[in-house]
């Protein structure tokens, strides 16, 4: 199935600290523990792993929160 992120692409998002930036490491597409927290995640309505660019810190989005840039 085709998505509208895939792997590698750079995306932004809207957090607490603000407009953060990132690169798609991973997408999910069943539920998964991440964190001790389970995302909920289908092939239609997949979640996707980023690495922020700054921080390389590891953020968890479904695609309508995410922006491709």
């Amino acid at each position: 199935m085709e998505y509208k992120f895939k792997i590698g692409d750079k995306v932004k998002w809207n957090s607490e600290a603000g407009i953060v930036s990132g690169t798609i490491i991973k997408i999910h597409t069943s539920d998964f523990d991440y964190k001790g927290y389970i995302h909920h995640a289908t092939v239609h309505d997949p979640q996707f792993e980023i690495k922020s660019l700054k921080t390389e810190h590891i953020a968890v989005h479904k695609g309508k929160a995410l922006t491709k840039i």
